[in-house]
């Protein structure tokens, strides 16, 4: 029984020293088998060499890879083929100094970030887990720690009790200390200026009248437990213009993009970028649309798809994650596209789109007013197409059963060239005259003609 070639399946019909590189690829990802002597539709074409190959193969990739991996000969319908059964490794694995990764039914390269993140997640070690030598919780002013117990204790992540321990304590129950040094993400969360190690860690805010015309802009700074309460006060007060309305007495603001779900794109953007890049959260806001756009680097062989889809929560800053849950910013699970999808749907409007690029992540909001207006128009829109349709219709029903009527024993084609219908609408009125009576076909459609049963 043939296996279908997928994300742990290769079929190759010779052996090539450089399939190598797709061992190196399944060894760095979930494992997988390479049958060799089986074509891509996994049919047994057979090799010649099966003996040498069983022999030669294993110490090849011994040599260049430094792994094992176990091979089987097998022998079926007269041919041999080869079964190479590679497993994951538990540590990087390369080829002549290059990292393969098996993602998909696909082979590819791992370079830049891309490969700093296989490399920190194949050892365990995350880019925000490296501590900082040389700083002093001393250093550190207390706003940034008073706005997280507020907000923990808000949300429940924790109690009283666990907060009313001193800003070192902290620190270490939410493991940001190791060794007596505090961690980056501990800098990142709480320091007052984490920009004196780490460039471009704040937020670019700008209104733009077009896509090269900006009004004015903002930048906010300091501990992202700091931007994180500003950020979204800041879009919400100074950016975007709410439409007052009143039930009875109680006043209602209505803005143009859901709090809820800029809020949570946001701080997604915050706990999953790649902060190595230097570069800026940026936040480009227009009359009827809103982009937000960062550093940051996918799990290999995710897609659009797989974000838009269930998904396991995978962040890459898993401890300033950690923090930004405790303070009741962010959930675990993964949740944070489908609770923006949701409020979405629930007003009945497009889905926010996202854009992945190798190295960066863009989600554009249109406004709720500009999507519904969009709705509205194409549903008029469609509305009025399929009236015109059920006019033209009705306008030829009588023309065609006085043309059948003159004409009973025509054929389909003529009635189309002399009336100037398309054969759907033909078809749809013969259909009506059927069902209200009016017509009834006598014998078969080479030899037979058409009877008038009543006028219209």
């Amino acid at each position: 029984m043939n296996v279908k070639e997928n994300q742990n399946i290769e079929w190759k019909e010779i052996w090539k020293d450089e399939y190598i590189k797709w061992i190196c690829g399944f060894a760095n990802a979930q494992g997988g088998k390479i049958y060799i002597g089986k074509n891509n539709d996994g049919n047994i074409t057979g090799i010649l060499n099966a003996k040498k190959l069983l022999e030669d193969i294993p110490n090849k990739i011994r040599d260049v890879l430094g792994i094992i991996i176990d091979i089987n000969l097998y022998h079926e319908e007269d041919k041999d083929y080869l079964e190479i059964i590679i497993l994951p490794s538990s540590y990087p694995v390369n080829y002549k100094g290059e990292y393969h990764y098996r993602a998909g039914s696909t082979k590819q390269l791992l370079k830049g970030s891309t490969l700093t993140q296989f490399l920190f997640e194949k050892t365990g070690i995350t880019w925000d887990s490296i501590p900082i030598d040389n700083i002093s919780i001393n250093e550190f002013w207390r706003e940034s720690f008073d706005i997280f117990r507020k907000q923990a204790v808000l949300s429940k992540r924790m109690d009283e009790k666990d907060l009313s321990m001193t800003n070192e304590q902290l620190l270490d129950s939410l493991g940001l200390i190791k060794n007596k040094r505090i961690l980056r993400a501990g800098i990142m969360l709480f320091h007052q200026n984490p920009e004196k190690w780490i460039n471009g860690s704040y937020i670019k805010i700008g209104y733009f009248e077009s896509d090269s015309e900006i009004s004015y802009m903002d930048e906010i700074h300091g501990s992202l437990i700091m931007q994180a309460d500003k950020v979204i006060d800041l879009i919400f007060t100074k950016y975007l213009k709410a439409h007052i309305s009143y039930e009875g007495v109680t006043r209602i603001e209505s803005y143009p993009f859901p709090k809820t779900a800029i809020r949570e794109a946001v701080y997604n953007a915050i706990v999953h970028k790649n902060y190595a890049t230097q570069i800026p959260i940026q936040i480009s806001i227009y009359e009827d649309k809103l982009y937000i756009s960062n550093d940051c680097i996918f799990p290999a062989g995710w897609t659009v798809e797989t974000l838009m889809g269930k998904h396991r929560s995978k962040p890459f800053n898993p401890n300033i994650a950690n923090g930004f849950f405790r303070a009741g910013f962010i959930e675990t699970w993964g949740r944070g596209i489908e609770k923006i999808c949701e409020v979405y749907r629930k007003h009945g409007t497009k889905l926010p789109e996202y854009t992945i690029h190798p190295e960066d992540i863009m989600i554009k909001f249109d406004s709720l007013e500009n999507t519904a207006k969009n709705t509205a128009k194409n549903t008029a829109k469609n509305t009025a197409k399929i009236r015109e349709k059920e006019n033209k219709i009705e306008a030829n029903i009588d023309n065609v059963l006085k043309y059948l009527k003159q004409y009973p024993n025509t054929k389909q084609k003529n009635i189309l060239d002399d009336l100037h219908l398309s054969k759907r609408t033909l078809e749809r009125i013969i259909a009506f005259l059927k069902e209200k009576n009016y017509i009834e076909r006598i014998g078969n459609n080479r030899s037979g003609y058409w009877k008038i049963l009543k006028e219209l």
